[in-house]
């Protein structure tokens, strides 16, 4: 992982306690840590709902990468959609 340095910035704490931090960080959910008073560790994260969080599991992540490749290769059609129903019972 690359490491960015950049020289220090002041800013300033906003009367209703917001920081801004840039345009390129807009949206994006952050950790932040204080470390001791004063002393802020800010990170960006990804956050996975509890509700998703079996996927990103094993075996589930596995399952769902091989459904998601073979759905790719085998693109959807209907050329045997009467058949289809016909053995779905439709």
């Amino acid at each position: 992982m690359a490491t960015i340095i950049s020289q220090p910035s002041v800013k300033i704490i906003g009367a209703n306690g917001q920081l801004s931090l840039g345009k390129r960080f807009a949206g994006r959910q952050v950790l932040v840590e204080e470390r001791e008073p004063g002393v802020w560790l800010v990170r960006t994260a990804t956050v996975v709902p509890d509700n998703e969080r079996w996927l990103h599991e094993a075996p589930n992540a596995t399952d769902l990468q091989s459904a998601l490749a073979w759905a790719q290769a085998n693109p959807a059609d209907d050329a045997d959609l009467s058949a289809t129903l016909e053995k779905m019972g439709v």
